[in-house]
């Protein structure tokens, strides 16, 4: 079954990533179990075409202090064929949600608004580096540390203030990490899970 495509609205997407339907009662290892295992059995049922191998990687969201999240409670490829450039695009993701507390896809929105529809890739990330004041190991457009590419998500809990956990996939376009993600965590929240 083929995916919707996700808003580019970033006040509409935050407000799907805050709503009921995207609010656990609670977030266990349990709960990322089936998440995980939801989203790799939804990724290998995407058409011909659209699906690659990806990564699927739910972490929550205790750091260490040096802000690395250790406790990646699951992850898994979903077929042969992702590569160890994956997991440096599930570690950038991450950071992204962590910070902002928004939605990679969500964050690429609001830079892409203040810019134009006919913006670059590179005009795109050079942006976000510096409205953001972003480090840069060479120098150029690309945040080190993070990405606004789709495919990092907010695991949020009814009643606990701000992001318990944060979900990546990685492998698919950008728009397909996304919305795998959020409509997957929309069924298994809607499972009562």
């Amino acid at each position: 079954m083929a995916l919707s495509a996700p808003s580019t609205d970033a006040q509409v997407l935050i407000a799907q990533e805050t709503s009921p339907e995207q609010t656990f009662q609670s977030f266990t290892a349990s709960t990322a179990w089936t998440l995980g295992t939801a989203l790799r059995t939804r990724i290998l049922s995407l058409p011909e075409g659209t699906r690659k191998p990806a990564l699927i990687s739910i972490a929550l969201a205790t750091a260490t202090s040096g802000g690395t999240p250790l406790h990646v409670v699951f992850q898994a490829v979903t077929e042969s064929g992702t590569i160890p450039d994956n997991e440096n695009w599930v570690r950038r993701k991450r950071n992204t949600v962590l910070r902002w507390g928004v939605s990679s896809w969500a964050m690429r929105q609001k830079v892409i608004s203040g810019l134009g529809a006919s913006a670059s890739a590179n005009e795109v990330e050079s942006a976000f580096v510096k409205k953001f004041a972003l480090a840069s190991a060479n120098g150029g457009a690309v945040a080190d540390e993070y990405a606004i590419h789709g495919g990092g998500y907010p695991i949020r809990v009814r009643g606990v203030d701000g992001v318990v956990a944060v979900v990546v996939v990685s492998g698919l376009k950008q728009e397909d990490d996304h919305q795998v993600v959020a409509e997957t965590i929309r069924e298994v929240i809607a499972q009562g899970n």
